[in-house]
């Protein structure tokens, strides 16, 4: 069980590497993804994906948002 987890988490990490351009917010999203989908039923490189598109998603969200707001006076 531990070396599908282990390997789940390599190969997420290896495609981290191949799309830095995505990266901002994906790695976050998908530790926190991956352990829980782990823990609700071993589904943990799920939880990993889902994890990279939200936390990406959310990252993306507040990058707008601060280019949108008006700078400090």
């Amino acid at each position: 069980m531990f070396e599908r987890f282990a390997l789940a988490g390599l190969a997420a990490f290896t495609l981290g590497l191949a799309t830095p351009a995505m990266a901002k917010g994906c790695l976050k999203g998908a530790a926190v993804g991956g352990v829980a989908g782990h823990v609700a039923g071993h589904h943990g490189v799920v939880g990993a994906a889902a994890g990279c598109a939200v936390g990406h998603h959310e990252a993306a969200k507040k990058s707008k948002a601060d280019a949108a707001a008006p700078p400090p006076s």
